[in-house]
């Protein structure tokens, strides 16, 4: 049952309430209250540790967003430059609402894969993210999310869209099994029933169209933040089985036990990283299309198995028993809930250090940057040097809509 007022959803859609609700369970960890140890001394080491990473993936740091759109240029193909030789004859808006319902709806699609499965793209295998990319991209281009197979994603063509259809697509079989399949598919048509009765924040029912809700709301010019309200608030329906508050989904926010019983604005712990992600990857189409957009470093670090992993396997926390290494766990428990808030308020202070070693300031090296050069991609490096298959070091039983 849920106490949760109208002002407290306010709140808690917000990237301070993240910080806050997570900052709670750092203090606990450090006070011996959690799952997990944490080593401070380590901080500045893992920082130099990313450094050393942004300086070889980025030499001269200018560095794009934590986005998907990376994701599209694995194994050395410019998709998204493909993509926008296929849009030339649109309008600058109309361009940057097209580029959306891609990333959009390539996003939700992203969350773990599992160690095996993989996409084959000409002699090519991707498997993870990338490979996820790869997949949700071709499916684009084929009109699968489109109610008359153009290049669009509408409300009626995510609600259609069949589960031997995304099977196809990502290539799935025996062999290759691809983990969450329902829950990816559920998102889409979920996804697709909001644009379609949303018509405020998504008014051409597309879910590109929410550029046309950011533009009547705030102009040509706004911050990140608010296209992160608009994200948390257009697409809280879509999320499943989570905390509902005056018949409002808020998403990636979940009770946490020791807190308290009763769920609360005080017993709850706020996410979002799928959301934040998600807005991190609409930045550059709406200021390609003209827009001026301000203020990323507001947003926070995204608690998802890499960032989590890198600071689990380079030692800045510990697990207190070691036998949860043996055993898969939900999103939903305690333990999950506790690595992803060690994550994100250890992201801020590995941002901040790195920030001052290259004498840049948050506006101008926000969180989003910090992850593309370097967290993303160390915990990825570390997670190979650990273990073979460069997994996870915890196992998520994952539904395919959270990491």
């Amino acid at each position: 049952m849920s106490s949760i007022s109208l002002t407290d959803i306010d709140y808690l859609l917000t990237p301070k309430a993240i910080r806050d609700t997570t900052y709670r369970i750092y203090n606990m960890a450090l006070d011996g209250e959690t799952h997990f140890s944490v080593d401070e001394s380590k901080v500045d080491a893992c920082a130099d540790y990313v450094l050393d990473v942004i300086n070889k993936n980025y030499p001269t740091h200018n560095i794009p967003f934590h986005s998907r759109w990376g994701h599209f240029k694995v194994g050395e193909i410019d998709r998204e430059a493909l993509f926008d030789e296929k849009l030339v004859d649109l309008d600058p808006i109309d361009k940057a609402r097209t580029k959306l319902d891609l990333v959009i709806t390539s996003v939700l699609l992203d969350a773990g894969a599992g160690k095996i499965w993989k996409y084959k793209e000409g002699d090519n295998f991707f498997n993870r993210s990338e490979g996820l990319a790869v997949a949700s991209y071709y499916m684009f281009l084929d009109g699968s999310f489109s109610s008359d197979k153009s290049l669009v994603a509408d409300g009626k063509g995510l609600e259609e869209l069949s589960k031997s259809s995304l099977e196809k697509a990502f290539q799935v079989s025996d062999d290759n099994p691809l983990v969450g399949v329902e829950g990816r598919l559920n998102l889409l048509k979920s996804l697709g029933k909001t644009v379609e009765s949303n018509k405020e924040i998504f008014p051409q029912g597309r879910p590109g169209s929410l550029i046309d809700y950011l533009i009547t709301k705030h102009g040509t010019t706004f911050e990140v933040s608010d296209i992160l309200n608009a994200v948390l608030l257009g697409l809280g329906p879509i999320w499943p089985g989570r905390i509902d508050a005056h018949g409002m989904n808020l998403g990636d926010v979940w009770h946490y036990g020791p807190f308290g019983d009763d769920i609360t604005v005080d017993t709850v712990v706020c996410f979002h990283k799928l959301s934040q992600w998600l807005t991190y990857s609409l930045v550059t189409p709406m200021i390609d299309a003209g827009l001026t957009i301000t203020g990323a470093e507001k947003l926070t670090g995204l608690c998802e198995y890499r960032n989590g992993g890198l600071f689990l396997d380079f030692g800045v926390i510990s697990l207190r028993d070691t036998d949860h290494y043996n055993h898969s766990h939900r999103p939903g428990s305690d333990l999950i809930i506790e690595w992803r808030a060690l994550t994100l308020q250890l992201l801020d202070s590995v941002g901040e250090l790195i920030q001052n070693k290259l004498n840049k300031s948050p506006s101008d090296f926000p969180l989003a940057k910090v992850l593309e050069g370097g967290t993303w991609w160390a915990g990825r490096k570390i997670a190979k040097e650990k273990r073979e298959d460069g997994s996870s070091p915890l196992t998520l039983d994952s539904d395919g809509t959270v990491f």
